[in-house]
């Protein structure tokens, strides 16, 4: 850039000596012809003042360039370098100079240097046919004393780039209130390279709607600023934009000329540095050297007005009511009085007057814990001692101790502790004026400036203490801040409920839009830190300058703390007391005791059960811990170990969720706002904490989107979520152009742990079973869990069930998910569901999960073999028995038995059937010769007859039958026989010898 300068300048001698002729013949310049400018420095550090033509005009005869002032001089503070002369002037009055430095606080119309640069998300297939005008009407605009970014959720940056010559610095004033809004400043320089690191780029919120300053140095050389936002909208509701004035970049070379004064402000002296803004019921024109007066009685201004505005007539929206402090006799009154400061005209027709102050009336009682000492104030009960506010303080009774807390519950002066205003973004109509109105019985919204005025009530409270009864109880509840409210509207109003812990930063606890009927509402306070609590109501968000809504108010009819460190007593409740003091002073329990009642001793919590942190009398101040759950040391909370065990049809199943125990991450989506820009909801899950102790963390405005290891004290990160089970909005970096993904909206799901359970309910929460539909056999084990913060949409808190569910096929970690039809994990906002597939969510194996298979018996041995039973159901628990190896001679003696006791069964058949074969075959024979015997002649005597056996006759029967021998004897004697008898001899009696 440097060399094209001096270029254009040898250029511009080049071309009046090339061109010598032809300028001949043009006139002869004058001094409004021409101005003069400088070349870019060269190397060395010179430049040269070159005469330059004016547009439309041709002449000839300009001056010669000559050497310019040095690189490194500047002019100071109200004051300008005249080039022609090249010697510093002071500036005209109407005008003012910087010096070194140039300021942007005139925002009619874009400056000229600035340039607007939309973005849209990553060009995505889904929505690339629509990516063309969905950014087009987003930008940067110029509201007059202010510039406002855009409020929908595409990415606008504000461009302005300034070339210095030696380091300076930018600065400007801001308002950023909303934190669904990304807001970062960053250079680059000439190199694009990023001059300040990402976390520096990240502005800080608003501290109670206040405008905020924020300065960045920068290098020498050329510096292109940015200021970028990115809405996230992820509802109906438009986030609030970013405001941003007064931009001042320091370190320029020069300034060739002074800046006039903008309208509504004046300079009245050569020389000055600044313009002054003019006063009320005055205005000027833009270069003004002083401001004209209004016509009071017909016209006003407000203050930095550039004209005056008629006077209209008095209605009942000029006037308020207030409440006056009590007089020495205890009596107030209503008292009506003019908005200062007073526009309206009491003498036009319509115009209304004002109304008389009312009767007086009894003050109200002193709030709990105050007490009237004669006087129009009501003062606090000293330390050890209550009151009611209607009766003097007391002393606490022997064996119990004062509650301490703040009660504000009548409203007749503001409380010490709190204070009142109103603020508006874009002008200072309602500064000075009382946000909000003591009312007796209630405090209420005033009447402001606009209706886009922010009305602001806050109360300062210096920290909160354990009670005097219960101490070391880690991250137990240590307060509450509960009031009663209600809106009365018929505009969009809101109320917003904000937090500030050790003035660092204000986040949105929550708030409530349009008409809310009278209800409560508490916050939960665990962080022992310097509060400041703010209740902020606005009517409408439309800009407008006239009050048309008025009547629309917001009431706050009680304001509670508990345990404020410096609080005062309304009551005394049962403490308990040493054993050698009984009837003395109190004495503090250890953790996780609670006072007995009989005794007023300490006692502590049986085992499995905790303390409930705002109750600690009685043995029924120890909660039992839910199934599956066990309670920490010190009795504060309930947590599991990891090991669940439950019996199924006579069957004991157990469970070993240890491995799973650290915190896991689900990263759920995407999902697409309206526009389409894409983001994530992150959740962070310990599903058994450690010890008791909450593991999972989320952070906004991180870069890692995994950052559940972050251990962060939580008085010195407000933003900082540390529990069972949070959530956060992550926006990836490619979607917004970001280099890092941003997390933001960080959500406690689960700060109280329940139980573990195979039933479908425990707590209050029900598993419908279409959530998560399953065809096992073995049940889901289920990890329940509950939020203690409530609101408006969950009254009773947002409840959290994590369904174990055993998948042999995903090993490790496996896979959570979330219901097919709420992908966000909820549909309601208030119960969330997830599911955890995973192998080590099975239950441990026993011997009832294998079987064993025997081999065949090779070589004399046989192999056992051990296998799981057919899909496998269970993880860790028993091994699988090794293979076992056996001889297997036994069998083989049983086998030969067997065959041995076959083949004589076989042979003893074999014998029989011959036997009985043989036997048959001599009865035949025997039969035979009788026959033939009878057959033979009559005349042949017969031989004669013997009682006696014959030679050679057997009497077979008498020798088979009559001995009974046993079967082998006979099989014996079978054999015998038939070696000694080859043949036989049958002795026949004739039948004549019979007869005879």
């Amino acid at each position: 850039m440097m060399g094209f300068f001096c270029w254009s300048g040898c250029l511009v001698i080049s071309l009046q000596l090339l061109l010598g002729t032809a300028l001949d013949n043009l006139p002869t310049c004058k001094e409004e012809d021409f101005h003069f400018e400088y070349t870019e420095c060269d190397s060395t550090g010179s430049r040269w003042r070159v005469a330059v033509p004016n547009p439309e005009k041709a002449c000839a005869g300009l001056p010669d360039p000559v050497k310019g002032k040095e690189c490194t001089f500047s002019c100071a503070a109200g004051e300008f370098l005249e080039i022609s002369s090249q010697l510093c002037s002071k500036c005209e009055p109407g005008t003012y100079s910087l010096g070194t430095g140039i300021k942007f606080d005139e925002w009619d119309k874009m400056p000229q240097g600035f340039s607007n640069v939309a973005t849209y998300m990553e060009n995505t297939a889904e929505f690339s046919d629509n990516k063309p005008d969905s950014c087009v009407n987003s930008s940067w605009i110029p509201r007059g004393n202010y510039i406002e970014s855009n409020s929908d959720d595409c990415t606008v940056s504000l461009i302005y780039a300034v070339h210095l010559k030696k380091a300076g610095s930018v600065s400007f004033e801001y308002q950023y209130l909303d934190n669904n809004i990304f807001f970062e400043f960053f250079i680059q320089n000439d190199q694009c390279q990023e001059m300040s690191s990402s976390s520096d780029k990240w502005v800080k919120l608003s501290d109670n709607s206040d405008w905020m300053h924020h300065m960045v140095s920068l290098k020498s050389g050329t510096n292109i600023l940015y200021w970028r936002t990115t809405g996230i909208l992820m509802g109906t509701k438009l986030v609030k934009p970013v405001l941003i004035k007064n931009i001042t970049i320091e370190g320029v070379a020069y300034t060739s000329e002074c800046f006039p004064c903008k309208p509504g402000t004046y300079s009245d002296k050569a020389g000055s540095s600044s313009c002054k803004i003019c006063p009320r019921n005055t205005y000027s024109d833009r270069q003004a050297k002083e401001c004209i007066k209004c016509f009071e009685d017909k016209e006003y201004s407000e203050e930095g007005a550039s004209k005056c505005v008629a006077r209209p007539p008095c209605t009942k929206k000029d006037l308020f009511q207030i409440h006056t402090p009590c007089d020495s006799e205890r009596k107030t009154q209503i008292i009506y009085k003019w908005i200062e400061p007073k526009i309206c005209r009491e003498e036009l027709p319509g115009s209304i007057k004002l109304p008389a102050s009312g009767n007086k009336e009894d003050c109200p009682p002193c709030n709990p814990g105050y007490f009237s000492n004669g006087t129009s104030a009501c003062s606090p009960c000293p330390f050890g001692t209550y009151s009611n506010g209607l009766n003097e303080c007391k002393t606490c009774p022997a064996g119990t101790e004062p509650v301490v807390e703040f009660e504000y519950k009548w409203w007749n002066i503001l409380p010490g502790n709190m204070k009142t205003s109103c603020f508006n973004v874009g002008n200072s109509k309602c500064d000075g004026m009382n946000g909000w109105e003591v009312a007796g019985d209630h405090i209420q919204s005033g009447v402001g400036g606009t209706d886009n005025d922010y009305l602001i009530l806050n109360l300062h409270i210096s920290g909160f203490k354990q009670p005097t009864s219960v101490t070391g109880a880690t991250g137990a509840e240590l307060g509450r801040v509960t009031f009663v409210f209600e809106n009365i509207c018929v505009s969009d109003c809101v109320l917003y409920f904000m937090v500030d812990i050790n003035r660092k930063s204000t986040s949105l606890v929550e708030s409530f839009s349009g008409r809310k009927e009278y209800q409560s509402y508490t916050h939960i306070i665990n962080k022992n830190a310097t509060y400041m609590f703010t209740w902020a109501f606005q009517r409408t968000n439309t800009a407008q300058d006239s009050r048309r809504f008025v009547n629309d108010i917001a009431k706050i009819y009680s304001i509670t703390v508990s345990n404020a460190v410096d609080g005062v007593s309304s009551s005394c409740r049962a403490c308990a007391l040493g054993p050698q003091q009984l009837g003395s002073a109190c004495v503090p329990c250890p953790a996780g005791h609670y006072i007995d009642k009989e005794s007023n001793m300490c006692k502590e919590c049986p085992p499995n059960t905790y303390l409930t942190p705002h109750q600690v009398y009685g043995k029924e101040a120890c909660v039992p811990c839910g199934p599956g759950s066990k309670s920490n040391k010190d009795h504060s909370a309930c947590y599991s170990e990891c090991l669940v065990t439950y019996i199924k049809e006579n069957q004991t199943l157990s469970y070993n969720f240890n491995s799973l125990g650290k915190v896991a991450t689900l990263i759920n989506g995407p999902s697409f706002t309206s526009k389409g820009t894409k983001y994530y909801h992150l959740f962070n899950m310990s599903l058994c904490g450690h010890g008791g102790e909450k593991m999972a963390v989320c952070t906004d405005n991180i870069t890692d989107v995994t950052g559940k290891d972050i251990e962060a004290d939580a008085e010195d990160y407000s933003n900082v979520v540390k529990t069972f089970i949070c959530q956060s909005t992550i926006i990836p970096s490619d979607s917004k152009g970001f280099r890092t993904a941003l997390s933001s909206q960080s959500v406690n799901l689960a700060d109280l742990f329940l139980g573990v359970t195979t039933n479908a309910f425990l707590g209050g929460i029900t598993i419908s079973p279409d959530v998560f539909p399953s065809h096992l056999k073995i049940p889901d084990v289920n990890f329940f869990y509950k939020s203690l913060t409530t609101t408006s949409s969950c009254e009773q808190g947002r409840a959290t069930v994590i369904s174990m569910r055993c998948n042999p096929a995903k090993l490790g970690q496996g896979d959570i998910s979330a219901p097919r039809n709420c992908p966000a994990a909820t549909c309601d906002g208030c119960n969330f569901y997830f599911l955890w597939e995973t192998a080590e969510a099975c239950p441990l194996c026993t011997e009832r999960d294998y079987q064993k298979i025997e081999g065949a018996c090779k070589h004399g041995q046989q192999e056992t073999h051990y296998v799981w039973n057919e899909m496998k159901l269970c993880t860790k628990g028993v091994t699988l028995p090794e293979k076992k190896v056996s001889a297997c001679e036994s069998i083989d003696f049983w086998l030969k038995v067997g065959a041995g006791v076959g083949a004589f069964t076989a042979v003893l058949l074999v014998a029989l059937t011959c036997y009985f074969w043989k036997k048959n075959q001599k009865l035949e024979y025997k039969y035979s010769k009788l026959i033939i015997t009878a057959n033979s002649k009559e005349c042949e005597l017969p031989a004669p007859d013997s009682c006696a056996i014959m030679e050679g006759e057997d009497n077979e029967d008498d020798v088979i039958y009559s001995n009974k021998q046993s079967l082998l004897e006979k099989l014996k004697s079978l054999a015998t026989k038939e070696k000694e008898h080859n043949f036989e001899s049958v002795q026949l009696k004739s039948s004549r010898t019979q007869h005879i």
